[in-house]
C-alpha cells in the first residue's frame, strides 16, 4: 500500500519526556503504520535525538546540521516521501484519530493545499498567572468557533500553526523552492534561543501562491504540552518579541511593508500617555512587540 502521509517531527534539544510522549501519541493513531511514515528532523541538538522507533517500520532520524527551524523543515520535504505532509511538534499529543480525519480532508477538500488543527487542549506543567491569560493565544492554545476556510491571502482565520499543519507535497516543494530563491525567508521561523516565527504563515501563503486555499478544522484535535518555563512573563516577552519580528518580516517579503514605529520627543510623549492606561504586564508586552518590529525594521533597512 502507498504511503499516505509523512509525519515530520522537527526538535532542537528535546526535552525527552516530552517527546516521548508526542511518540507515543503518534504510535497511537488508527491509522495503520504502513501507511504513513515517520520523519524525526534532529536540528542540531546538543545531545543527539534517540528513541525507540521499533513500533514503526518506516521511522527513521535524520539530522540538519544548520541551525532554524525553516533549515529543519527544508529537510524534512526533502526526506518525504508521500504526497502528504503533516508537522507535528516535539511537545504534540495528537488525538488518535488526527493521520486518518488529515487523510481524508485532503480527499475530501482537494481545494485545499494547506489545513491543520483546529483544536488545542493545553496541558499545564504549571497553571499559568492569571494576568498572562490575554497573551496565552501566543502559545497556540484554545479552540476556533467553527471550521473555516480561505483562498485569500493573509486570512488568518484560515491559516493553521505549523503544530499539526498539513501541506501537499507539491506546496511543500514549491515553498522549499521559494526559500532556496529568497534566502530572507530563511530569517523566518525559530532558531536556538531565538522565538521568530511565522515560517507556517509563509508556508500557507505558498498555497494561495499556486491557487489553493487554507483551512482550520476543529475536528483536528491536539493537546499541547506547555512546559513550566513557557509561563513565564520572560517567556512570553519574549515570544511576542519573536513573533513581531517575524510579522514584520514577513509582511515586507510579500510587499506590505508594517509602519516603522514612530520615534522622537512627540511620538515617546504619546507612547507614555498610552501606557498609562495599561496594566503593567501589558505594558511589558507592548514594549516586547515594539523592541521586536524595531529590530525588524533594522535588518530590512540594513
Amino acid at each position: 500500500m502507498p504511503l499516505q502521509i509523512s509525519v515530520i517531527v522537527c526538535t532542537h534539544n528535546p526535552r525527552v519526556d516530552l517527546l516521548a510522549r508526542t511518540l507515543d501519541g503518534l504510535r497511537d493513531q488508527t491509522l495503520p503504520t504502513v501507511q504513513w511514515e515517520l520523519i524525526i528532523v534532529d536540528n542540531a541538538s546538543r545531545i543527539p535525538v534517540a528513541a525507540d522507533l521499533s513500533w514503526h517500520p518506516a521511522a527513521r532520524i535524520v539530522v540538519e546540521a544548520e541551525l532554524g527551524l525553516t533549515h529543519a523543515r527544508l529537510r524534512g520535504i526533502a526526506e518525504a516521501r508521500s504526497d502528504l505532509l503533516v508537522w507535528v511538534d516535539d511537545d504534540n499529543i495528537l488525538a488518535p484519530d488526527y493521520l486518518a480525519l488529515a487523510a481524508a480532508i485532503g480527499v475530501e477538500r482537494a481545494d485545499l493545499g494547506v489545513w491543520g488543527c483546529g483544536h488545542f487542549d493545553p496541558e499545564w506543567e504549571v497553571a499559568p498567572a492569571p494576568e498572562l491569560t490575554p497573551f496565552l493565544e501566543y502559545l497556540a492554545v484554545g479552540s476556533k468557533p467553527q471550521d473555516s476556510t480561505s483562498r485569500e491571502p493573509f486570512a488568518y482565520s484560515a491559516l493553521p500553526p505549523g503544530a499539526g499543519m498539513c501541506v501537499r507535497a507539491a506546496v511543500a516543494r514549491a515553498y522549499a523552492d521559494s526559500v532556496r530563491n529568497d534566502p530572507r525567508r530563511k530569517l523566518l521561523g525559530r532558531s536556538g534561543v531565538s522565538l521568530g516565527g511565522c515560517e507556517d504563515f509563509d508556508l500557507g501563503q505558498a498555497a494561495i501562491r499556486r491557487g489553493l486555499g487554507t483551512g482550520i478544522f476543529v475536528r483536528l484535535r491536539i493537546t499541547h504540552l506547555m512546559p513550566a518555563a513557557r509561563v513565564r512573563k520572560e517567556y512570553l516577552e519574549r515570544l511576542v518579541e519573536g513573533h513581531a519580528y517575524s510579522t514584520t518580516i514577513l509582511y515586507h517579503l510579500y510587499d506590505r511593508p508594517a509602519p516603522k514605529p514612530r520615534r522622537g520627543l512627540l511620538a515617546c510623549l504619546h507612547r507614555l500617555n498610552y501606557h498609562r492606561s495599561l496594566s503593567r504586564i501589558e505594558r511589558c508586552i507592548d514594549n516586547a512587540r515594539r523592541r521586536g518590529e524595531l529590530a525588524a525594521h533594522r535588518l530590512l533597512d540594513s
